[in-house]
């Protein structure tokens, strides 16, 4: 994983001014702290001066798993939680507010090789050695991903301003969206940020991640939509509820019941809803669910690679006469005169 080149400037602060020039800062920027500096310096993420510290912002590691449930170590975990949501949303800030000669022309297509929707892809492929599964079309959209980009664009700029909003989700206790992991697994498959697709298209609407049995997303209504989209395209049972307002301390947004949400979803033009639809159907295609499915096949084929039938008739005759036939495509046991041919 290459490393960051931002440039991170901790300050130490004495005294009563100190500490309210400290305070203010913090409302600027987010903050990065280990557990040793937490509540000792706030660290400030300057925007990016180039387009490798631009994407430096995107290329991080995993969180470690931490499976510990005692009050302090869920405490810790709840600090990480906010923290990578204010990274995630400073990050977006950056990608929409520095120089365009900045961005790459197509951001979505420099992430590709870290997302592990195409790690899995190029693993697939490196199986398929028996050419069984038509990987064609996917070799296609993967070569087409800036579209994600275009699409993404198009939503933007058409969706209306809103309040970041708060959902919880279930997908049969499976990070299915392969979402930033944070805290408890039930499993050792961490993802980092910006690790997968799904991240890094919801990250233009809102913030996200994944704790043992459930997926948080907290932002705008469309991500909300996309992650619906995605899940009952692929057929996977899922659930999604308000995220309680006291789940993710020290980060605003709202808790709405169903009627305000019906009522939020009013809002959004139905073209915004057909193209994060499109965007959904597109990521579903690409998934590591969908790959999954490809790979089980592969196994299927390889496990029933040969006549089963034909082993049976051969092995019924090598008991019955002592006789081991020939490897032909089909036995013909009219040849075998006896108990499973015609008798003399």
């Amino acid at each position: 994983m290459p490393q960051s080149s931002v440039t991170i400037t901790v300050q130490k602060a004495s005294g009563a001014e100190a500490n309210n020039e400290s305070k203010q800062e913090a409302k600027q920027a987010p903050v990065i702290a280990d557990d040793e500096q937490l509540g000792v310096a706030d660290a400030v993420i300057k925007p990016p001066a180039s387009k490798a510290e631009l994407l430096a912002l995107y290329q991080v590691d995993a969180l470690p798993i931490n499976n510990a449930i005692q009050p302090k170590e869920l405490e810790k975990v709840a600090q990480l939680r906010v923290e990578l949501y204010q990274q995630q949303l400073k990050r977006t800030e950056f990608f929409y507010t520095v120089k365009p000669e900045l961005r790459p022309t197509y951001m979505v297509q420099a992430l590709k090789p870290q997302f592990i929707e195409y790690q899995q892809f190029q693993m697939a492929r490196a199986l398929d050695q028996r050419g069984l599964i038509d990987l064609d079309k996917t070799d296609m959209m993967w070569q087409q991903l800036h579209i994600v980009d275009d699409l993404i664009a198009d939503i933007v700029y058409s969706m209306p301003a809103q309040n970041p909003v708060g959902w919880q989700l279930t997908s049969v206790n499976k990070n299915h969206l392969k979402l930033p992991t944070v805290g408890r697994l039930r499993d050792n498959d961490s993802v980092a940020d910006q690790g997968s697709l799904n991240s890094y298209v919801l990250s233009h609407f809102g913030v996200m991640s994944y704790t043992y049995d459930r997926a948080y997303f907290i932002g705008h209504v469309l991500g909300y939509l996309f992650c619906c989209y995605y899940l009952a395209h692929l057929s996977i049972a899922y659930g999604v509820t308000p995220l309680p307002s006291d789940t993710v301390a020290d980060y605003d947004y709202a808790s709405l019941d169903t009627a305000k949400l019906v009522r939020l979803l009013h809002s959004i033009d139905v073209h915004c809803k057909r193209r994060i639809y499109q965007l959904a159907v597109l990521c579903a295609r690409l998934s590591c669910y969908q790959l999954d499915k490809y790979i089980e096949k592969m196994l299927i084929a390889e496990v029933n690679e040969f006549d089963k039938k034909q082993q049976i008739d051969h092995l019924d005759l090598l008991l019955s006469r002592g006789i081991m036939p020939e490897m032909p495509d089909r036995v013909i046991l009219q040849d075998f005169p006896g108990s499973f041919g015609k008798k003399d």
